[in-house]
């Protein structure tokens, strides 16, 4: 079996997270933040979700630079916790829930899709679904090819998303009222229970938008010289997109009220009909869309190397870890977890997806992986650690806590779901395990 190549450079990286970032995410959730705010200080949403994004990514810097293996989270889990002990089950339970919450993430995309698209044709909600199927099928298609291609893809891609970003906040900066919401952001302000209950709330929708920022982690044993370019592509990713977001979000309440843009479903489109007119909104439309088909293709792309790490590590079933013969890309793992994201768009709804997303990641990736970092940095030389994050460990504590309030927020219908969740695959693993004679119950070094 061959090798994965590392072909990847520190431009196709951040390209890749980028791309993942900006999904149709920031253009869904930005009415939606407003509602929950219901105020101008909504920006401070999306200040809080690229707070979190900035310190949670010291962490995966620190993990990736380290141990920069396809399949990420993964192996960080693994060699935190033990590779003989703990890190199996936590290990397992990560890919357990991957296999759950990344199609999770590719079928919210594609609703996401589906969703605009109505912008320019009307759906019905038989049609919408054909839509959204349909991007997931493309998607899988363009992606069974070796990654050199897809780097190549994933660059122009980028190259869209950035141009819709600039033309909405051109826009914004030409009708010359771009400073007034930030002037007036404070309007109304009152820092209180029910401002901490609203911005928990509306940062599950800002931190929804900012994910991906550590795709590339996925891919690390794709990416050249790892201990350098991993880190980088992370913090040049959330740096642009964190100021990309807030100059967007200025941008269309300098044209459109906020009273007015929280009840749209397609404030973008409104906000470039209202400069330019329809046939402009139209054409921003379809940038949108080309987004939105971006983010599917690079959160696809990493979530397909996470099975496939487990299971040429004997860890998950053998058949995931099959490459293909000619083109050397994990292509059981894609079309498992396209096929999976496939029947998910045709189930379930937008907002319920986001919320599920989060509250199945939070506990077994985002905590733990922090959890983890600490024993690590106990246990092991500095010298395994190429990146080290400054004032360690305050910025770890910090993330642990940030992730357990989005958690909260997530609401107790999704915290019940994914714990329910975590525990099914606590159960199913030491089943395997037993059968197996695995940890527990063989005896082994916990380290």
């Amino acid at each position: 079996m061959s090798d994965l190549k590392r072909s990847l450079g520190l431009g196709q990286a951040t390209a890749i997270n980028m791309i993942d970032m900006v999904g149709i995410g920031p253009f869904i959730t930005l009415p939606m933040v407003i509602g929950m705010m219901n105020g101008p200080y909504f920006l401070y949403a999306w200040l809080a979700g690229a707070a979190l994004s900035i310190v949670d990514a010291m962490i995966w810097s620190e993990l990736g630079a380290a141990f920069p293996r396809a399949g990420g989270s993964y192996n960080f889990l693994k060699e935190a916790y033990g590779k003989n002990g703990a890190g199996k089950l936590m290990s397992f339970l990560f890919v357990w829930q991957t296999m759950i919450q990344a199609p999770l993430v590719i079928a919210s995309a594609a609703i996401g899709f589906a969703k605009y698209f109505s912008y320019l044709v009307p759906l019905n909600p038989f049609t919408s679904k054909i839509v959204s199927g349909s991007v997931v099928i493309l998607i899988v298609l363009l992606l069974y090819r070796k990654i050199e291609t897809i780097g190549k893809i994933s660059v122009m891609l980028w190259s869209g998303v950035i141009i819709t970003m600039l033309w909405i906040i051109g826009g914004g900066i030409m009708h010359g009222n771009f400073l007034a919401p930030i002037k007036h952001i404070n309007d109304g302000l009152s820092i209180d229970y029910a401002f901490v209950t609203a911005i928990g709330f509306a940062s599950v929708k800002t931190v929804y938008s900012y994910l991906g920022y550590y795709n590339i982690c996925h891919l690390g044993g794709e990416i050249k010289n790892p201990s350098t370019n991993i880190p980088r592509s992370m913090f040049f990713a959330i740096g642009g997109i964190s100021i990309l977001y807030l100059m967007m979000n200025i941008s269309v309440v300098s044209v459109v009220p906020w009273q007015v843009a929280k009840d749209s479903e397609f404030v973008v489109s409104v906000f470039i009909q209202q400069l330019m007119g329809s046939n402009a909104a139209n054409i921003a439309t379809c940038l949108i869309l080309w987004v939105a088909f971006a983010s599917v293709f690079s959160a696809t792309l990493g979530y397909s190397r996470i099975p496939y790490a487990a299971a040429i590590d004997n860890s998950f079933f053998t058949i995931f870890g099959k490459l293909h013969p000619t083109k050397n890309f994990p292509y059981v793992s894609l079309l498992f977890l396209g096929g999976v994201a496939f029947i998910f768009s045709l189930l379930f709804r937008l907002g319920d997806i986001i919320n599920a997303i989060l509250a199945m990641r939070i506990l077994i990736q985002f905590i733990a992986q922090g959890i983890g970092l600490l024993l690590l940095r106990r246990s092991r030389d500095a010298k395994e650690f190429p990146y080290k994050m400054p004032l360690f460990p305050i910025p770890v504590y910090i993330a642990i806590a940030m992730w357990l309030f989005v958690f909260y927020s997530t609401g107790s219908k999704m915290i019940s779901g994914g714990l329910i969740v975590i525990g099914v695959g606590t159960v199913v693993y030491f089943i395997k395990a037993k059968i197996q004679n695995d940890w527990p119950f063989k005896v082994s070094d916990t380290f």
